[in-house]
């Protein structure tokens, strides 16, 4: 069996939650990896000795070199239902991530518009005249180092790139993206942004679910443990 039962942050008969790897695929691609919805069919399959085809919906996806949470719907009411809170943005999602240099203002609300060049696989700010789609978010500078700070991120839209491509035009590139303008790769072609926390309401059980995923053993992620504060 693989190590998917280590990294459950949550289970119940609708849905899966995961802390995802940095490097893993959330579904297939081009690439021909084994996507993480697959380890989980492939998990839940053992588990509980199911015959046949076993269901996993993808609700949303992360970036490959990008670690943390991601939720897996175990069955087709689960998906729908989930898919709505994402539609309606009814699901608080959480970063945290490190960031090149210090930040001009500790804490900010970033819009944007944002458009998507599906060759290069990229998103580019533009102007609304061009029919970007809108991107915000909320941040705060949580942590500064002597070449980095440590950020958490608030997603309000859901974008493609957002986090990375907003924090790079101002001018704080996450370390290690050198796609959007990181000065070098990390060793492990991670780029230090991580899928903290999610909070939402079950949308059938009614429950209030609150996730948090431990960060990365690797980087400089060991830094939040130490609470001196930023300053300001």
């Amino acid at each position: 069996m693989s190590d998917i039962a280590e990294r459950i942050l949550y289970e119940d008969n609708h849905i899966i939650i995961i802390n995802k790897n940095a490097g893993e695929i959330v579904q297939g691609d081009k690439t021909g990896d084994v996507p993480l919805s697959e380890k989980i069919k492939e998990f839940l399959k053992e588990k509980y000795q199911k015959p046949g085809n076993v269901f996993c919906g993808v609700i949303h996806r992360l970036d490959r070199p990008v670690s943390g949470i991601v939720i897996f719907a175990k069955t087709s009411k689960g998906l729908a239902r989930m898919n709505e809170l994402i539609k309606n943005r009814e699901i608080k999602k959480i970063y945290c991530t490190i960031v090149e240099g210090k930040l001009e203002k500790k804490e900010d609300f970033l819009r944007h518009f944002l458009h998507k060049n599906e060759k290069l696989n990229k998103s580019f700010v533009v102007s609304e005249e061009k029919n970007g789609q809108l991107a915000e978010l909320h941040y705060k500078v949580i942590k500064e180092l002597q070449f980095y700070s440590i950020v958490e991120v608030e997603l309000l839209t859901g974008r493609h790139h957002q986090i990375r491509v907003q924090l790079s035009t101002i001018g704080n590139a996450i370390k290690g993206d050198v796609k959007y303008g990181g000065k070098r790769p990390n060793r492990d072609l991670s780029i230090s942004l991580h899928a903290r926390s999610i909070e939402f309401t079950h949308p059938i059980s009614k429950k209030q679910i609150s996730i948090s995923a431990p960060f990365p053993k690797n980087d400089l992620w060991k830094e939040i443990d130490n609470k001196e504060p930023i300053s300001q």
